[in-house]
């Protein structure tokens, strides 16, 4: 029936009369990478406010090279999100809202900011957003289940559900829905690439130098990217470690798995596929451990990190990880050239957790970092230091009239951010 890929913005898609007059201008893009558990704030804040220093405080050393691309803020809080359990906390990120009867079925919240401007955007590209994650959540031991453990919200009752497996992610991005491409068993299931590359090709041949380069790379990029996936399934499963593991969907390798998922995010934004996406690295308690950092611990276990003296430096060294995965993904975005600049700059990326020190669960000075220049909107590169009471929706406000899908007011907003 046939087999369709979307393909990366080039200059040859708009009249050379418009290029010669400084281009057309991209979109803007819309990424949120939330972590769970808080941070270790003495070693997240940066001491001045103002540019940010040449040496970041410990945990935000990942996005040293990239310190003028990132403006760190501190005094944002979620105030909705009570100090009692996990779950409000990443159901209020991006809402604002509060939740409700939280031991039954009748859930309600509220839309949370990206689902505003994915509603907004409809029709603009072929994917209205794309929630990512990396593993379900089963609850608490508070009696809330996995819905609250969302990121994202259609509307008060309903939660988008993440993707959580790169093979799902790119079917959804490259296999075409006809003639069932996307059910095929893996005998018989070919590259992508394979169905599609005679035309490319023939496209190739009329581009230009700089949309040749751009072409390549990005086929190339597809190429790689279903290798990979194809063998990590291959691999056999690790020797079982001396751990209490939960039957969660975990992978063979959590990086990869974190970096497949983002280069898979990169690819949907430089074709137009979307350009709203979310992505929680793990959701709130049910957060797993890192072996890989030398100790076997959970991260949540961390984060109570009175319990014993070693724990602040594992702690901050679990956020420092996860603070990685965002510079990868800045990192990804600052290699896509794109019209007059690369792709951050056409970005608005957000890092941040819904509470800032885990031990206390403390809704307030949360930490949060701002990257990219929103097509020339935002000037990164300081660190923005807010009143400590300043409801996290203002910088939602401030998002959303960047990426053209403004509003007045979002759960409990009381007016945009200036100075960013």
């Amino acid at each position: 029936m046939g087999t369709a890929i979307a393909l990366p913005w080039l200059e040859a898609m708009s009249p050379v009369s418009i290029w010669a007059n400084a281009g057309p201008r991209p979109p803007i893009r819309m990424a949120v990478m939330y972590a769970p558990n808080g941070k270790y704030m003495p070693r997240w804040t940066p001491a001045e406010a103002g540019a940010l220093p040449g040496q970041l405080p410990f945990i935000l050393q990942p996005l040293a090279s990239l310190r003028r691309d990132v403006s760190v803020i501190s005094g944002l809080a979620s105030a909705m999100a009570a100090p009692t359990t996990h779950s409000p906390y990443m159901a209020a990120f991006l809402t604002g809202a509060r939740l409700h009867n939280t031991r039954g079925d009748d859930l309600r919240l509220g839309i949370s900011a990206d689902q505003i401007a994915a509603a907004r955007l409809a029709g603009q590209t072929r994917l209205s957003s794309l929630e990512l994650g990396t593993m379900n959540s089963g609850g608490d031991a508070d009696g809330n289940n996995s819905e609250y453990f969302n990121l994202s919200w259609r509307d008060a009752t309903t939660p988008m559900r993440p993707i959580l497996q790169p093979r799902v992610l790119f079917d959804r991005l490259f296999a075409s829905p006809l003639g069932g491409g996307n059910r095929r068993g893996n005998t018989e299931r070919r590259s992508i690439l394979d169905f599609v590359l005679a035309e490319a090709n023939s496209l190739r041949d009329d581009l230009g130098g700089s949309d040749r380069r751009k072409l390549d790379e990005y086929l190339a990029s597809i190429r790689d990217i279903e290798q990979r996936i194809e063998r990590v399934a291959r691999l056999p499963l690790p020797a079982r470690p001396n751990l209490t593991i939960p039957d969660q969907n975990w992978s063979n390798n959590w990086e990869e798995h974190v970096r497949i998922m983002v280069d898979l995010m990169v690819l949907a934004f430089q074709t137009d596929s979307t350009r709203i996406c979310t992505f929680a690295l793990r959701p709130e308690l049910n957060s797993g451990n890192h072996p890989n950092l030398g100790f076997s611990e959970h991260h949540h276990d961390l984060s109570h990190h009175q319990r014993a003296k070693d724990f602040p430096d594992k702690y901050a060294t679990v956020g420092q990880f996860h603070v990685a995965q965002f510079a990868y993904l800045l990192r990804r975005l600052k290699e896509s050239r794109e019209g007059d600049g690369t792709l951050l700059d056409h970005c608005v990326a957000v890092y941040g957790a819904g509470m800032s020190d885990g031990n206390g669960h403390d809704p307030r000075n949360l930490p949060i970092v701002l990257a990219g220049r929103g097509g020339g909107t935002f000037n990164p590169g300081r660190h923005i230091r807010l009143n400590r009471e300043t409801p996290l929706c203002n910088l939602w406000l401030s998002v959303l009239e960047c990426i053209g899908t403004p509003i007045d007011r979002l759960g409990d907003s009381t007016g945009r951010l200036s100075g960013l």
